[in-house]
Protein backbone atom coordinates (compact mmCIF):
# COMPACT_ATOMS: atom_id res chain seq x y z
CA UNK A 1 0.00 0.00 0.00
CA UNK A 2 1.29 3.47 -0.73
CA UNK A 3 1.85 6.46 1.26
CA UNK A 4 -1.28 8.29 0.43
CA UNK A 5 -3.30 4.90 0.54
CA UNK A 6 -2.44 4.42 4.06
CA UNK A 7 -2.72 7.98 4.93
CA UNK A 8 -6.56 8.18 3.66
CA UNK A 9 -7.19 4.67 5.36
CA UNK A 10 -5.79 5.94 8.56
CA UNK A 11 -8.15 9.39 8.21
CA UNK A 12 -11.42 7.13 7.34
CA UNK A 13 -10.94 5.29 10.35
CA UNK A 14 -10.32 8.40 12.20
CA UNK A 15 -13.31 9.75 11.09
CA UNK A 16 -15.63 6.65 11.95
CA UNK A 17 -14.49 6.66 14.88
CA UNK A 18 -15.66 9.96 15.12
CA UNK A 19 -19.13 9.78 13.84
CA UNK A 20 -19.44 6.96 16.18
CA UNK A 21 -18.84 9.36 19.68
CA UNK A 22 -21.02 11.87 17.97
CA UNK A 23 -23.63 9.45 17.39
CA UNK A 24 -23.14 7.68 21.01
CA UNK A 25 -23.19 11.32 22.66
CA UNK A 26 -26.58 12.24 20.78
CA UNK A 27 -28.59 8.98 22.52
CA UNK A 28 -29.86 9.57 25.83
CA UNK A 29 -27.79 7.39 28.33
CA UNK A 30 -29.67 4.49 29.20
CA UNK A 31 -29.85 4.14 33.35
CA UNK A 32 -29.24 0.99 35.09
CA UNK A 33 -32.91 -0.36 36.41
CA UNK A 34 -33.51 0.01 40.08
CA UNK A 35 -32.89 -2.34 42.52
CA UNK A 36 -35.68 -3.45 44.92
CA UNK A 37 -34.16 -1.74 48.79
CA UNK A 38 -33.02 -4.70 50.68
CA UNK A 39 -35.17 -5.93 53.17
CA UNK A 40 -34.27 -4.82 56.73
CA UNK A 41 -32.14 -7.35 58.47
CA UNK A 42 -33.66 -8.95 61.12
CA UNK A 43 -32.66 -10.96 64.00
CA UNK A 44 -31.03 -13.89 63.63
CA UNK A 45 -33.65 -16.68 64.06
CA UNK A 46 -33.17 -18.85 66.94
CA UNK A 47 -31.54 -16.09 69.00
CA UNK A 48 -32.69 -14.48 71.94
CA UNK A 49 -33.85 -11.40 70.12
CA UNK A 50 -35.70 -13.65 67.44
CA UNK A 51 -37.91 -15.42 70.39
CA UNK A 52 -38.24 -11.82 71.99
CA UNK A 53 -39.86 -10.52 68.46
CA UNK A 54 -41.77 -13.27 67.89
CA UNK A 55 -44.28 -12.60 65.79
CA UNK A 56 -46.15 -15.55 67.98
CA UNK A 57 -46.25 -13.12 70.69
CA UNK A 58 -49.17 -11.14 71.56
CA UNK A 59 -49.41 -7.51 71.11
CA UNK A 60 -50.82 -6.84 75.23
CA UNK A 61 -47.75 -9.26 75.72
CA UNK A 62 -45.23 -7.42 73.75
CA UNK A 63 -46.72 -3.77 75.19
CA UNK A 64 -45.55 -5.07 78.62
CA UNK A 65 -41.76 -5.49 77.21
CA UNK A 66 -40.97 -1.76 78.37
CA UNK A 67 -41.62 -2.72 81.85
CA UNK A 68 -40.43 -6.67 81.88
CA UNK A 69 -37.08 -5.93 80.07
CA UNK A 70 -37.10 -9.57 78.70
CA UNK A 71 -34.12 -9.89 76.45
CA UNK A 72 -32.38 -7.71 79.49
CA UNK A 73 -33.58 -9.99 82.55
CA UNK A 74 -32.43 -13.41 80.71
CA UNK A 75 -29.30 -11.97 79.25
CA UNK A 76 -28.31 -11.20 83.07
CA UNK A 77 -29.86 -14.52 84.60
CA UNK A 78 -27.08 -16.12 81.59
CA UNK A 79 -29.78 -18.26 79.73
CA UNK A 80 -28.27 -20.17 76.57
CA UNK A 81 -29.72 -22.08 74.12
CA UNK A 82 -28.80 -25.80 75.04
CA UNK A 83 -29.54 -25.56 79.10
CA UNK A 84 -32.65 -26.83 80.78
CA UNK A 85 -34.67 -24.38 82.35
CA UNK A 86 -37.34 -24.52 85.01
CA UNK A 87 -40.14 -22.04 84.83
CA UNK A 88 -41.87 -22.20 88.14
CA UNK A 89 -45.60 -21.58 87.76
CA UNK A 90 -45.41 -19.75 84.18
CA UNK A 91 -49.30 -19.06 84.79
CA UNK A 92 -50.50 -17.71 81.24
CA UNK A 93 -47.25 -18.64 79.58
CA UNK A 94 -45.90 -14.91 79.54
CA UNK A 95 -42.32 -16.10 79.10
CA UNK A 96 -43.08 -19.34 78.02
CA UNK A 97 -44.18 -17.69 74.70
CA UNK A 98 -40.12 -16.28 74.84
CA UNK A 99 -38.50 -19.24 76.46
CA UNK A 100 -39.84 -22.32 74.56
CA UNK A 101 -38.71 -20.87 71.15
CA UNK A 102 -35.63 -20.21 72.06
CA UNK A 103 -34.61 -23.26 73.52
CA UNK A 104 -36.32 -25.29 71.26
CA UNK A 105 -34.51 -23.80 68.05
CA UNK A 106 -31.22 -23.97 70.48
CA UNK A 107 -31.78 -27.86 71.28
CA UNK A 108 -32.41 -26.88 75.33
CA UNK A 109 -35.61 -28.32 77.52
CA UNK A 110 -38.01 -26.54 79.08
CA UNK A 111 -40.19 -27.54 82.30
CA UNK A 112 -43.17 -25.53 83.70
CA UNK A 113 -43.71 -25.95 87.14
CA UNK A 114 -47.53 -25.47 86.96
CA UNK A 115 -50.09 -24.74 89.64
CA UNK A 116 -50.28 -28.23 91.28
CA UNK A 117 -54.02 -29.50 90.46
CA UNK A 118 -54.78 -30.88 93.80
CA UNK A 119 -58.28 -31.64 95.25
CA UNK A 120 -58.27 -27.71 96.50
CA UNK A 121 -56.70 -26.57 93.28
CA UNK A 122 -58.48 -23.18 92.63
CA UNK A 123 -60.48 -23.80 89.02
CA UNK A 124 -59.22 -20.43 87.51
CA UNK A 125 -55.53 -22.14 87.99
CA UNK A 126 -56.36 -25.44 86.66
CA UNK A 127 -57.88 -23.70 83.86
CA UNK A 128 -54.68 -21.58 83.01
CA UNK A 129 -52.65 -24.59 83.38
CA UNK A 130 -54.92 -26.53 80.84
CA UNK A 131 -55.28 -23.03 78.38
CA UNK A 132 -51.68 -23.23 78.46
CA UNK A 133 -50.89 -26.94 77.76
CA UNK A 134 -53.02 -26.59 74.91
CA UNK A 135 -51.94 -23.85 73.23
CA UNK A 136 -48.01 -25.46 73.60
CA UNK A 137 -49.41 -28.91 72.20
CA UNK A 138 -51.35 -27.29 69.48
CA UNK A 139 -47.82 -26.33 67.81
CA UNK A 140 -44.65 -28.57 68.63
CA UNK A 141 -43.05 -27.30 65.60
CA UNK A 142 -42.47 -24.22 67.14
CA UNK A 143 -42.28 -24.86 71.03
CA UNK A 144 -41.00 -28.24 71.06
CA UNK A 145 -41.15 -30.58 73.52
CA UNK A 146 -41.98 -28.99 76.73
CA UNK A 147 -41.82 -30.89 80.04
CA UNK A 148 -44.87 -30.08 82.16
CA UNK A 149 -44.75 -30.82 85.94
CA UNK A 150 -46.54 -28.81 88.72
CA UNK A 151 -45.52 -27.06 91.81
CA UNK A 152 -47.26 -26.93 94.90
CA UNK A 153 -48.08 -28.03 98.96
CA UNK A 154 -47.24 -31.68 98.48
CA UNK A 155 -45.83 -32.12 94.79
CA UNK A 156 -42.87 -33.91 93.82
CA UNK A 157 -39.79 -32.90 91.58
CA UNK A 158 -40.03 -30.46 89.55
CA UNK A 159 -37.27 -31.53 87.43
CA UNK A 160 -34.70 -34.96 87.52
CA UNK A 161 -32.69 -33.64 90.79
CA UNK A 162 -29.49 -32.48 89.35
CA UNK A 163 -30.60 -31.02 85.64
CA UNK A 164 -31.45 -28.03 85.54
CA UNK A 165 -28.87 -24.86 84.80
CA UNK A 166 -31.68 -22.61 85.55
CA UNK A 167 -34.79 -22.09 87.41
CA UNK A 168 -36.63 -19.08 87.19
CA UNK A 169 -38.78 -17.07 90.22
CA UNK A 170 -40.88 -14.80 88.06
CA UNK A 171 -43.51 -12.50 91.13
CA UNK A 172 -44.74 -15.49 92.68
CA UNK A 173 -42.74 -15.82 95.92
CA UNK A 174 -45.14 -13.77 97.57
CA UNK A 175 -47.76 -16.07 96.30
CA UNK A 176 -45.75 -19.19 98.32
CA UNK A 177 -45.35 -17.01 101.32
CA UNK A 178 -49.11 -16.39 101.40
CA UNK A 179 -49.57 -20.35 101.25
CA UNK A 180 -46.68 -21.06 103.33
CA UNK A 181 -44.90 -22.69 100.63
CA UNK A 182 -42.19 -20.62 100.29
CA UNK A 183 -39.50 -22.42 101.45
CA UNK A 184 -40.28 -25.44 99.35
CA UNK A 185 -40.07 -23.67 96.47
CA UNK A 186 -36.72 -22.48 96.88
CA UNK A 187 -35.35 -26.62 98.27
CA UNK A 188 -37.25 -27.67 94.91
CA UNK A 189 -35.50 -25.20 92.64
CA UNK A 190 -32.02 -26.51 94.72
CA UNK A 191 -32.68 -29.57 94.48
CA UNK A 192 -33.87 -29.35 90.61
CA UNK A 193 -30.36 -27.67 89.54
CA UNK A 194 -26.85 -29.10 88.57
CA UNK A 195 -24.04 -27.69 91.23
CA UNK A 196 -23.36 -24.52 89.59
CA UNK A 197 -26.72 -23.90 87.86
CA UNK A 198 -28.71 -20.31 88.72
CA UNK A 199 -32.10 -19.66 90.58
CA UNK A 200 -33.53 -16.49 88.41
CA UNK A 201 -35.69 -14.36 90.80
CA UNK A 202 -38.03 -11.22 89.49
CA UNK A 203 -40.37 -9.89 92.61
CA UNK A 204 -42.57 -7.20 93.63
CA UNK A 205 -39.92 -5.15 96.18
CA UNK A 206 -40.97 -3.71 98.79
CA UNK A 207 -39.23 -0.92 100.68
CA UNK A 208 -35.98 -2.06 103.35
CA UNK A 209 -37.37 0.14 106.28
CA UNK A 210 -40.79 -1.36 106.04
CA UNK A 211 -41.58 -4.07 108.04
CA UNK A 212 -42.06 -7.81 106.16
CA UNK A 213 -45.52 -9.34 106.20
CA UNK A 214 -45.04 -13.03 106.64
CA UNK A 215 -48.09 -13.02 104.06
CA UNK A 216 -46.74 -10.76 101.90
CA UNK A 217 -50.56 -9.47 101.39
CA UNK A 218 -49.78 -6.18 99.54
CA UNK A 219 -47.25 -8.55 96.96
CA UNK A 220 -44.51 -6.73 98.14
CA UNK A 221 -41.17 -8.48 99.54
CA UNK A 222 -38.01 -7.24 101.07
CA UNK A 223 -34.78 -8.26 98.81
CA UNK A 224 -33.06 -9.17 102.49
CA UNK A 225 -36.03 -11.67 103.40
CA UNK A 226 -35.63 -13.20 99.52
CA UNK A 227 -32.10 -13.67 99.95
CA UNK A 228 -32.66 -14.81 103.60
CA UNK A 229 -34.92 -17.58 101.99
CA UNK A 230 -32.57 -18.17 98.93
CA UNK A 231 -29.60 -18.93 101.90
CA UNK A 232 -31.54 -21.22 103.90
CA UNK A 233 -31.74 -23.51 101.11
CA UNK A 234 -28.31 -23.42 100.88
CA UNK A 235 -28.00 -20.65 97.67
CA UNK A 236 -25.05 -18.27 97.25
CA UNK A 237 -26.42 -14.76 96.18
CA UNK A 238 -24.31 -13.77 93.15
CA UNK A 239 -25.70 -10.44 91.99
CA UNK A 240 -28.47 -8.22 91.52
CA UNK A 241 -29.78 -5.98 88.86
CA UNK A 242 -31.87 -2.93 88.62
CA UNK A 243 -33.19 -4.45 85.28
CA UNK A 244 -37.08 -3.86 86.39
CA UNK A 245 -36.74 -1.48 88.93
CA UNK A 246 -39.47 1.36 89.20
CA UNK A 247 -38.45 4.12 90.89
CA UNK A 248 -42.37 5.93 90.31
CA UNK A 249 -43.87 2.99 92.12
CA UNK A 250 -45.11 4.37 95.73
CA UNK A 251 -45.99 0.69 96.95
CA UNK A 252 -48.86 2.12 99.04
CA UNK A 253 -51.83 1.36 96.85
CA UNK A 254 -55.30 -0.10 98.29
CA UNK A 255 -55.13 -3.13 96.78
CA UNK A 256 -51.22 -3.98 97.28
CA UNK A 257 -49.12 -4.52 94.43
CA UNK A 258 -51.83 -5.75 91.92
CA UNK A 259 -53.67 -2.15 92.00
CA UNK A 260 -50.86 -1.68 89.38
CA UNK A 261 -50.88 -3.13 85.76
CA UNK A 262 -51.23 -5.60 84.43
CA UNK A 263 -53.81 -7.06 87.28
CA UNK A 264 -55.28 -3.65 87.52
CA UNK A 265 -57.69 -4.15 90.55
CA UNK A 266 -60.47 -1.52 91.19
CA UNK A 267 -61.53 -3.66 94.29
CA UNK A 268 -60.22 -6.25 96.88
CA UNK A 269 -59.29 -9.56 95.01
CA UNK A 270 -62.65 -11.53 94.40
CA UNK A 271 -64.65 -8.62 94.48
CA UNK A 272 -66.71 -7.05 91.45
CA UNK A 273 -64.60 -4.44 89.53
CA UNK A 274 -65.92 -0.90 90.82
CA UNK A 275 -65.92 1.48 88.19
CA UNK A 276 -66.40 4.66 90.26
CA UNK A 277 -62.40 4.19 91.38
CA UNK A 278 -60.13 5.86 89.85
CA UNK A 279 -57.04 4.65 88.11
CA UNK A 280 -55.32 7.47 87.11
CA UNK A 281 -52.50 8.05 89.05
CA UNK A 282 -52.02 4.23 89.09
CA UNK A 283 -52.16 3.66 85.38
CA UNK A 284 -49.40 6.54 85.45
CA UNK A 285 -46.83 4.70 87.62
CA UNK A 286 -46.83 1.95 84.96
CA UNK A 287 -45.92 -1.63 86.23
CA UNK A 288 -44.27 -2.13 90.10
CA UNK A 289 -41.03 -2.01 91.56
CA UNK A 290 -38.98 -5.32 91.01
CA UNK A 291 -35.82 -6.83 92.30
CA UNK A 292 -34.23 -8.45 90.24
CA UNK A 293 -31.53 -11.36 91.64
CA UNK A 294 -28.87 -13.90 90.91
CA UNK A 295 -28.58 -17.04 92.70
CA UNK A 296 -25.98 -19.95 92.24
CA UNK A 297 -26.17 -23.46 93.60
CA UNK A 298 -22.37 -24.24 94.96
CA UNK A 299 -20.25 -26.67 92.89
Amino acid sequence: MSERSTRRAVLAGACMAAFAGLAACGKKEEKAAPQAPAAPAGPAEGSLEWAVAGPWRSATDKARDVWRHPLETLRFFGLQPRMTVVDFWPGSGWYVEILAPYLNKGGGTLYLAGFAEEPAAEPAQVAINNALKARILADKKLYGDVQFTAFGPTTGPVAPAGTADLVLFMRYIHAWMAAGIAEKAFADAFAALRPGGVLGVEQHRLQPDEDQDPAAANGYVQEAFVKQLAAEAGFVFVEASEINANPADTKDHPFGADTLAPVRLTAPMGQPANPEFDRTKYDAIGESDRMTLKFRKPE
